[in-house]
């Protein structure tokens, strides 16, 4: 299993600082016709990525088409357990995706409204923030936040 990391860094290390605002990029449905959305300023761990895609692929069909909208880009850094204070930055533990309230993770075609729904559900559960299946069709509500 290999989960996602970029290639390349400006900076190997960087500051948590703050995620807030709403998503200017990234919030409507650009490739398929169902969509994850997140409903509130996220930090989302290559490891739910990838937690998400598995369980979204195995619910559906080999016909489904899956996209991942987000890349985890930003290195998570963690001291060891029971380290004095000082001594530096902690080492690089894994990767996150900055994502702010609205934008787009997973989108989904091929399928139908039903299994959208199911698979979504399930990727839904395994992120800790406030989600939404978004459909393209604009005629189509989808009342419920998860």
């Amino acid at each position: 299993m290999s989960l996602l990391q970029p290639k390349k860094l400006k900076y190997r290390k960087y500051r948590k600082g703050r995620t807030r605002g709403k998503a200017s990029n990234g919030y409507t449905i650009a490739f398929g016709k169902w969509g994850l959305k997140v409903l509130e300023p996220a930090r989302i761990s290559a490891r739910q990525i990838e937690a998400c895609r598995l369980t979204i692929i195995r619910a559906l069909p080999s016909s489904a088409k899956l996209w991942v909208r987000i890349f985890p880009h930003r290195p998570v850094t963690k001291k060891p357990a029971e380290t004095r204070m000082g001594g530096g930055k902690g080492d690089v533990v894994g990767y996150e995706a900055r994502v702010k309230a609205g934008t787009i993770l997973f989108e989904l075609d091929g399928v139908s409204e039903k299994d959208a729904m199911h698979a979504l559900k399930l990727a839904a559960d395994k992120i800790q923030y406030d989600t939404k299946i978004v459909s393209k069709n604009p005629w189509v509500e989808i009342e419920q936040k998860l």
